[in-house]
């Protein structure tokens, strides 16, 4: 540990004993600001008006939240959301359905690259516009992003402005391209292309972590709300640690669950070509899932010096800090090498923890919850409302304990079978999980899928969790054709108000 980073927790500690941390000091910072329709700081008086910071891992797997503590406190302190899935598997989709609210049918980013893909495809449907950094940046926010944006973007393209470009709402800009080996990367500094090398200073989430608090730093001198997205590239493989974890957590290995090298019952067709695991998979498997640990701790430094950082400038009492991961990652479950994509829980469900003013701490919110809710949610806290025109709705409510009563019933998982490998990250051979194109949705009982060949698969996930008995075959007819209703209901859906509708299940 750094001497920085010790003073810093030393500052939040004391922060947390005298208003400026969580629990109770969350509720007393914020006690003077008016409350807006969901609860949240209302826009009047930017003083009153709350700060965001949002950790957006990549690959972020449940599974990998034992080995950071610091995310372990932000539990403790704050609100956990237990059932709360993406998209899609995939990580250009779902970043893209984060930053603008929307489902993929409605971004038109189902791939990384190719025609429904990509930073081009996001580019290409108008999407920039409909990111929430633009409406925080116009209501008075400083707005700031760090890491990785979208699959397919470069430091150095120009989007015909004749410079690097930085896109609309956003006044800090810092933004890799290949950021996946940490190292000999690339960043878009406001506008400047700057080169980072091999020493230990240049390790990527590290350096997020100092433009972090730089940014913090202007931000509080400034007495300005802001919004900060901090998306590390960790632990998205080649799960590169820094230096100084490098050879932590020898002998590791990967989590044997109930699903761990099985496949589900009948095996869908896209499965049938799967081999039990060798002795040689299962030690890959765990050489892998080891570097991911190594590669999450520096993220978990990093969360713990911004918080730090936050406490030792008292903005902690009126900020809330959002974590989360754009998708899951499967190693070994269903037989499958280390990969995602799937509709499986090990793919699409994710870490959504969230502190700040009027969170209750140690809590956990079990009603569905999507990730195009992140966008009208950080919108609708910062006092501008979340927007109509998105399919996700705010967490608002249910972050400050209220229990709306027509909440949603489904969320809506879709996924195209990429048309091409090349240049695309992620990859995958088909035992890795390379599904043929499907849409699902999860329920807070069940998973149905439908892929483009016709084969359906359904799991009753309150008494098979690990998702092995397909009951596609079996369940009554009424129980399908309600499912596959919802499903093309939603798959239909545009605007808050058309989704919430498409998303009630009618047994």
């Amino acid at each position: 540990m750094t001497a920085a980073l010790g003073a810093g927790l030393a500052a939040l500690a004391l922060a947390a004993c005298t208003g400026g941390g969580g629990g109770s000091a969350h509720d007393s910072a914020s006690a003077s600001a008016s409350a807006g329709p969901s609860g949240t700081a209302a826009a009047s008086g930017s003083a009153a008006r709350p700060n965001i910071v949002f950790v957006l891992t990549d690959d972020l797997a449940s599974n990998l939240v034992p080995y950071m503590p610091h995310v372990q406190q932000l539990q403790k302190e704050g609100t956990t959301f237990s059932d709360y899935f993406v998209t899609d598997s995939l990580c250009c989709p779902s970043r893209s359905s984060i930053l603008t609210g929307d489902y993929p049918h409605n971004t038109g980013v189902f791939t990384n690259n190719g025609d429904d893909g990509g930073y081009a495809a996001f580019n290409r449907n108008g999407d920039e516009k409909k990111c929430y950094a633009p409406a925080l940046q116009k209501a008075g926010y400083r707005t700031g992003f760090m890491g990785k944006y979208l699959n397919g973007y470069q430091p150095t393209a120009d989007s015909n402005t004749g410079k690097p470009y930085v896109p609309p709402g956003w006044d800090e800009w810092d933004a890799a391209g290949n950021g996946y080996p940490e190292f000999n990367y690339n960043l878009n500094e406001n506008g400047k292309v700057v080169h980072y090398g091999h020493d230990p200073k240049d390790y990527l989430t590290d350096v997020v972590a100092g433009k972090a608090d730089s940014f913090i730093d202007k931000a509080a001198t400034d007495h300005k709300p802001f919004m900060l997205e901090l998306a590390t590239f960790a632990p998205h493989a080649p799960s590169t640690p820094a230096p100084r974890d490098a050879h932590s957590f020898p002998g590791l290995k990967a989590p044997r669950t109930p699903a761990y090298d099985v496949t589900s019952s009948p095996t869908p067709k896209w499965q049938s070509g799967l081999t039990p695991l060798t002795t040689k998979d299962q030690q890959s498997i765990d050489q892998k899932f080891a570097k991911r640990v190594r590669s999450v701790q520096a993220v978990d430094d990093m969360i713990a010096g911004v918080r730090a950082k936050l406490a030792a400038k008292g903005l902690a009492g009126n900020t809330y800090f959002v974590f989360s991961s754009d998708n899951g990652f499967h190693m070994g479950e269903h037989r499958l090498r280390p990969g995602k994509q799937t509709a499986y829980d090990t793919d699409i469900r994710v870490p959504l923890v969230v502190a700040g003013p009027k969170v209750p701490a140690g809590r956990s919110v079990s009603q569905l919850a999507e990730n195009v809710d992140l966008s009208p949610t950080f919108q609708d806290l910062a006092g501008v409302g979340a927007p109509s025109t998105a399919d996700g709705r705010s967490l608002a409510p249910l972050l400050h304990g209220q229990q709306p009563a027509d909440w949603r019933q489904a969320v809506l998982v879709e996924h195209h079978h990429p048309e091409s490998k090349k240049d695309d990250p992620d990859a995958a051979p088909d035992n890795s999980g390379n599904p043929p194109t499907y849409e699902a949705i999860r329920t807070a009982d069940a998973l149905w899928v439908e892929y483009a060949d016709g084969e359906r698969e359904y799991y009753d996930t309150a008494t098979d969790p690990n998702e092995l008995h397909n009951g596609a075959a079996t369940i009554p007819a009424a129980r399908r054709d309600a499912l596959h209703a919802t499903l093309t209901a939603l798959q239909h859906c545009a605007g808050a108000a058309s989704c919430a509708k498409a998303s009630a299940v009618h047994d």
